[in-house]
């Protein structure tokens, strides 16, 4: 291990210092974290040590947290390295001890002396300075936005900031040695992780860098250690009163320029666009996202109240009560007041502020784990501040809230309403902490609760208040509010028959469509469907319906359908289901306990475990589960497809149909190859599905249940669809993107058969070379049977196409449809169809205008 430096001289004899502890605010001495937690073990992050305490904001990978708000208060000024807050995108970098000196980072771009440096010479060459800096991210309080109107970010409480002593060299003083060109104007920063979009990186204006009020720096200590994995070990960008996100971690890569960075995070991770944008109009349109306008550099102006604390209960007395907290503002700016209001802010009662960054100041020029602390030569302001104000609890009996605003020295104040954007960022509207009267006590609710459900916010919400009116959605004493309604179930008004809302279904009435295949009645939210009507028109099957008959399937519906789908039901709806209800099919899926033969069934849910992840792109995988045991097949007949279901953070399940790659005869073990649809600027959230299988740690468990599908692939061209018996000759396959994994599961099974010898044409659409998935086993399979099988590759993206490209360029055509089928007669083949929502429309289309018969084309 590298060792810790901990000695603590000064440069001027001021005072006298024996140790760490006797400096102006003490660091807790937290042991150093050694144990990997189990949460972590299984992901790619298996190697960092973390505190159990933090709150994860995006469950297990990657990893986002954020300390309990009053543990983080209560920590004082420097805030111990184990409960700093973290911002990840991806993997954290595995850097060993013995090899961070030797950690290396390039300056280049428009400089006369480009050069790379290592970490032993940054320490040995440049002057080493010592910095309190207090880091915050752009998201601080977005979930307090999001409760408004959901956003593209995910959820921080209050406690995405801390405060740390960064030891490193001036970023300054690293760009002026490699002398930039006078026309440089930012400094683009690249660090080595790879999250999903490529290495993290963004900019700021090269002047600041050059700064000393800015204070920059290039760190290798926090808290006079050697930095963990999580905060950018062994080396990252420190950059006081910006946020967060422009302080990259795991540095690389120094590029001084005469533009802003071009880097995919940079465009599109930390800006604030108008707030008239939709999340539709910022996903159609990426000249929001590249408007240098929009994009976040220096923090705004925040005052966060931690005491009382959310949920405290207090006596109702005479006796004083010290309301708390903190605040902090951007580009070295000084708050210069903090002001409580108990009325709403009608009046206003001044707080006392203490700034500890100012102990420093006093103290002078001093060395601390090898660095000059030489905050008295600056006047600019790089931490937080400390409030407080003591009112008598009778006062706070009164009230109906505590509300804080703070104001800086340009007079700039916090508002009172909230600025809403489709990134949730830099939310500062007054920070409310509603009191509720509770006998002869005071309860106090803070807004909202990080990682879990709580808060005024999440109660005014589920009352049909209106967050943003003059009350906070509160019912207010003093003056006449519109009518407040509960919010109604949307799903309920979207599906029920108003005209059988009164209408009560007795359980023994339902219970006698059980397993009726002619009329199946099921349940979602209590109300009794007939599905009879949509059995030939549901586009999942008649199986789909039937296999929920009799049972409750609001889980699965809910998890799977559409609101257009919803809006269907009315004309089955029945009535509401007498209390008392039935089985869902959750319910019934750990009945048993028997070692059986298969795994799936079309009624019960079943869990199976991931024992391996494949990666076989950036953004495909093969994902491995174990059956129950060892021998088990999983039960699927070739053509068919089964759901797989988890929970999502709101704890809602999400249910998606897969087909394996593997072959049915694989005993013990389950193939499933997924394409990954990680978020991007057209879909902020990315494919639900399959991030929620993507951060599935090894030794998790997921739901399946099926089989499901109205195609089934027997031998030698014998085939069943919609429960009618074919006997083909030919199949014409027609894929996109990850929508080879049904056909390619039919391929398997003919090529696997000595004696099938069904011919096969297979075209593959897909944008890029790079997406075409499974292309050395297609092109085994056509080499070893040149006569039984051809598969045609096109690529979409015109832009993109290699030079030795020999394969189709554009997309499906009526003219190469045309060619598939012409030496065939009808009834001697059938299309079978899996591709995106264009690709499929055009075989319909073309279906239609040569009359093809429906009953030969299967859309998986």
């Amino acid at each position: 291990m590298v060792p810790i430096l901990t000695e603590v001289n000064y440069v001027f004899e001021l005072k006298k210092i024996k140790d760490i502890t006797e400096l102006p605010f003490p660091i807790r001495q937290d042991e150093p974290l050694k144990e990997v937690l189990s949460i972590d073990q299984k992901t790619k992050d298996h190697h960092v040590p973390r505190d159990p305490e933090l709150l994860r904001l995006t469950g297990s990978h990657p990893f986002n947290c954020e300390p309990p708000l009053s543990k983080l208060y209560d920590s004082g000024f420097l805030t111990p390295v184990n409960l700093h807050f973290v911002r990840n995108h991806g993997p954290v970098p595995q850097v060993p001890d013995q090899s961070i000196m030797d950690w290396e980072i390039s300056i280049e771009g428009m400089v006369d002396k480009p050069y790379k440096l290592k970490l032993s010479e940054i320490i040995e060459s440049f002057d080493i300075y010592t910095v309190p800096i207090t880091l915050v991210c752009a998201g601080n309080r977005r979930k307090e936005q999001n409760m408004v109107k959901k956003g593209t970010g995910f959820n921080w409480g209050a406690a995405g900031t801390s405060t740390s002593l960064w030891t490193g060299c001036m970023l300054g003083d690293v760009i002026a040695k490699a002398k930039p060109h006078k026309k440089a104007r930012y400094i683009w920063m690249e660090g080595c992780d790879s999250p999903a979009n490529g290495a993290y990186g963004t900019c700021v204006r090269l002047h600041w860098a050059m700064d000393p009020e800015r204070s920059i720096m290039v760190s290798y200590k926090q808290n006079g250690e050697w930095l963990q994995p999580d905060h950018g070990k062994p080396l990252r960008v420190v950059i006081p009163g910006v946020i967060g996100g422009r302080s990259v971690k795991w540095l690389r890569k120094l590029i001084v320029s005469d533009r802003p960075s071009e880097n995919w995070y940079h465009y599109f991770d930390n800006r604030v666009l108008p707030t008239m944008v939709t999340p539709e109009m910022a996903k159609s349109d990426d000249r929001w996202w590249k408007d240098e306008r929009y994009a976040i550099y220096d923090l705004n102006l925040q005052t966060v109240i931690c005491k009382p604390e959310n949920q405290q209960v207090v006596k109702i007395s005479d006796e004083e009560f010290e309301i708390a907290g903190f605040g902090y503002n951007g580009g070295g700016i000084r708050i210069g007041r903090v002001e409580i209001s108990l009325d709403k802010g009608r009046t206003w009662k001044l707080a006392d502020i203490d700034y500890p960054e100012d102990q420093y100041r006093e103290a002078g020029y001093f060395r601390l784990f090898g660095g000059l602390v030489n905050v008295c030569d600056r006047m600019s302001c790089l931490c937080w501040c400390f409030w407080k104000l003591k009112v008598p609890i009778s006062e706070l009996s009164d009230a109906k809230d505590i509300v804080v605003r703070g104001m800086d020295e340009r007079m700039v104040v916090q508002p009172r309403t909230m600025y809403w954007n489709v990134t949730s960022m830099l939310n500062n509207w007054w920070y409310r902490v509603a009191i509720i009267k509770e006998g002869d006590s005071l309860r106090f609710e803070h807004p909202v609760v990080a990682n879990k459900p709580g808060g005024w916010m999440d109660r005014v919400k589920a009352e049909g208040g209106d967050i943003l009116d003059e009350n906070w959605g509160e019912v207010a004493d003093f003056a006449q509010t519109k009518e407040r309604k509960p919010i109604v179930d949307e799903d309920i008004e979207m599906m029920c028959n108003p005209d059988k809302m009164n209408v009560i279904i007795s359980k023994a009435e339902f219970e006698s469509h059980q397993n009726n295949d002619k009329e199946p009645w099921f349940v979602v939210k209590g109300h009794v469907f007939d599905g009879t009507s949509y059995l030939d028109d549901h586009p999942g099957g008649v199986q789909s319906i039937v296999m929920v008959s009799g049972e409750d399937a609001t889980e699965d519906f809910i998890a799977i359908h559409s609101s257009y789908a919803k809006k269907l039901l009315p004309p089955m709806h029945l009535g509401i289901l007498e209390q008392g209800g039935v089985q869902s099919s959750s319910e019934s899926s750990s009945i048993e306990n028997v070692k059986r033969d298969s795994l799936l069934d079309p009624k019960k849910w079943h869990k199976i475990t991931l024992a391996e992840k494949e990666i076989i792109s950036s953004d495909s995988r093969i994902f491995k589960f174990d059956l129950e045991h060892e021998d088990q097949l999983i039960g699927l007949p070739t053509g068919k497809h089964l759901f797989l279901r988890l929970k999502d953070a709101s704890d809602k399940f999400v249910m998606r149909a897969y087909t394996p790659k593997s072959l049915k005869s694989l005993k013990g073990r389950l193939e499933i190859l997924i394409k990954v649809y990680f978020p991007c600027p057209e879909y902020s959230n990315g494919g639900i599905m399959t991030n929620l299988i993507e951060k599935l740690a090894i030794g998790s468990t997921i739901e399946v249940k099926g089989p499901v599908g109205e195609f089934e692939y027997l031998k030698c061209g014998s085939c069943t669809f919609n429960e009618k018996p074919y006997q083909m000759k030919h199949f014409v396959m027609i894929s996109g993107g990850s929508g080879i994994t049904p056909t390619y599961q039919v391929i398997q099974a003919i090529f696997s058969d000595p004696e099938d010898r069904t011919s096969v044409r297979l075209f593959f659409g897909n944008r890029t070379l790079d997406d075409i998935l499974l292309k050395q086993e297609l092109d085994e399979l056509a080499q070893k049977h040149p006569e039984q099988f051809k598969v045609d590759y096109a690529l979409s993206d015109m832009r993109n196409i290699p030079q030795d490209w020999r394969g189709l360029t554009g997309r499906l055509s009526y003219d190469l449809l045309d060619s598939y089928v012409s030496n065939w007669s009808t009834g001697e083949y059938m299309l079978l169809v899996c591709g995106p929502p264009g690709m499929n429309n055009s075989v319909e289309s073309w279906c239609k205008e040569r009359n093809i018969d429906k009953q030969y084309v299967v859309y998986f």
